[in-house]
């Protein structure tokens, strides 16, 4: 994802491959998000994360189906480039960075590189599923672009 100044306006220009990437993950979990929405304001179940992955030269999906729990909910975005969206129900931040801590040193443990993770954090159903996503992905871009490697990057929504 770049930032082009265009005359006097900023806007965003994604690649194929990021726009790609971000209708993949929409058409993936919107139902699912709504229906954990639904549960947060019918139920009074809290707040969830979402973690987006993706790491080269490991089994990541039998990893993070090793580690999650039975309320979490593995999504394969796109296998072939081995990108995986988990969503936590009733977790937040710290739950969620303690959980991909522990995905990060089993992919390191297993020689696996160029591993990329972001969460966000949602605490309420005000926001769009679309502009939760999009946040997602916004700040795994930037992490990847930054080659920030094995590192956690994570956002909150109130």
């Amino acid at each position: 994802m770049g930032l082009r100044k265009s005359g006097t306006h900023n806007t965003l220009k994604f690649s194929a491959e990021e726009v790609t990437l971000a209708v993949d993950m929409l058409e993936a979990l919107e139902k699912t998000i709504d229906m954990v929405y639904y549960l947060m304001e019918r139920e009074n179940v809290g707040t969830f994360v979402l973690i987006l992955l993706k790491a080269q030269n490991a089994d990541l999906e039998t990893i993070l189906e090793k580690e999650k729990r039975d309320t979490d909910i593995l999504f394969e975005i796109n296998k072939e480039k081995s990108t995986y969206v988990m969503l936590c129900q009733d977790t937040k931040v710290d739950g969620g960075y303690r959980f991909s801590e522990r995905i990060i040193e089993s992919i390191e443990a297993g020689k696996g590189t160029d591993i990329y993770c972001s969460q966000v954090e949602v605490r309420t159903t005000h926001h769009k599923v679309e502009t939760v996503l999009f946040t997602l992905l916004e700040i795994f871009l930037k992490a990847q672009r930054e080659t920030k490697t094995s590192e956690i990057v994570y956002k909150s929504l109130n």
